[in-house]
């Protein structure tokens, strides 16, 4: 009985819906609310700017919106003239829409000044110091600086490798103290898996060290002309057939900090002066074990850093430490000085 009385009341509030439009649909039925019908698109198209298909403009071709001019692009800058990036020859010549355009593609110091001096007002307060500190010094460098001028290295940081320390540790004591054409040769002989990968960054440390630090190339010597002997200046020619410059040595026995002999030809070659490891994150992995568990292991990332120099470094290391056994007195078990420190009488 209750449940014909539902469906009457129900029944009636659709008619009462019919009868009253005023009243809204969600106040009786509640679940089409969000459902669009057929009905209600029906009713709706002259709010929804729908076309009725009965209507002769519903079958002709929408017109299409006027295409928007295209914007212009700003500028571009310009090589310098001293880029070896230029694929134009030196007698080339520019062409005429080209000169035009070179009003255009000119660089603008103030926009350069962005990226170039940021921090203006710090690149000002470090110059005051440095002038500051170079008229305290009387323009004297220290031994630092002097040497920072006159000798060059390379440092050189790899990537993270899968190991750990406890496995790159030795071969970078390995590699340490060596050329690194011979410490390339180790690595690529080694049985250790990780070896493959410090050899491919020692490789990319020796390319890096010639080109942008210049070092390894002290036997290349360019092809000498009749005006360049000529333009010769006589400090040069003496300094040439001098035979105790150590540049003109044929070759050299140099002795390291750890005592072993080695030869240099060419004072400008490439070795390993340090090598070390640093450690980075953890990597997880899972590992399955019985009746569906499963546990984190901590994989270990490592790196490993090289510092590069000539042999020049370690031709002057060789030559203080010379220098210093010299100067070192020699000892003596009783020396000839004043007793301090003691009473004038014994104590018992």
């Amino acid at each position: 009985m209750s449940a014909k009385n539902g469906l009457t009341r129900s029944a009636t509030s659709i008619r009462e819906f019919k009868c009253h439009p005023s009243i809204r649909l969600p106040i009786l039925l509640p679940c089409l609310y969000p459902r669009r019908t057929a009905v209600s698109d029906f009713f709706r198209r002259k709010e929804r700017n729908f076309l009725d298909p009965s209507d002769p403009n519903f079958l002709k071709r929408k017109p299409t919106a006027t295409p928007e001019a295209p914007t212009k692009m700003p500028p571009k800058g310009d090589l310098a003239p001293s880029s070896i990036f230029d694929e134009k020859t030196p007698g080339e010549q520019p062409d005429a829409a080209e000169l035009d355009d070179s009003a255009v593609s000119r660089r603008d110091p103030f926009v350069l000044a962005a990226a170039l001096d940021p921090n203006p007002v710090a690149r000002q307060r470090w110059q005051r110091k440095m002038i500051i500190r170079d008229i305290r010094n009387r323009g004297q460098l220290t031994k630092a600086q002097q040497l920072k001028r006159t000798e060059r290295e390379s440092l050189c940081k790899s990537q993270f490798f899968k190991t750990s320390i406890k496995k790159l540790y030795p071969l970078a004591r390995q590699i340490a103290g060596k050329p690194i054409e011979e410490a390339i040769i180790q690595m690529r002989f080694s049985k250790k898996r990780v070896a493959r990968d410090v050899k491919k960054h020692l490789e990319y440390a020796r390319d890096e060290a010639v080109v942008k630090r210049g070092m390894g190339l002290g036997m290349v010597k360019p092809e000498e002309s009749e005006a360049a002997e000529k333009e010769e200046s006589d400090v040069d020619r003496k300094l040439k057939a001098d035979p105790g410059n150590k540049a003109n040595r044929p070759g050299m026995v140099v002795i390291d900090k750890k005592g072993k002999r080695r030869f240099v030809k060419d004072t400008s070659s490439i070795y390993v002066d340090e090598a070390w490891v640093g450690r980075g994150s953890y990597r997880g992995k899972l590992d399955y074990r019985a009746r569906g568990r499963a546990w984190v292991m901590k994989c270990p990332e490592t790196s490993i850093t090289v510092r590069l120099k000539e042999e020049t470094t370690r031709i002057r290391l060789m030559d203080e430490r010379e220098q210093k056994r010299q100067k070192k007195k020699v000892w003596v078990a009783l020396p000839d000085r004043p007793v301090t420190a003691q009473r004038q009488y014994c104590l018992w």
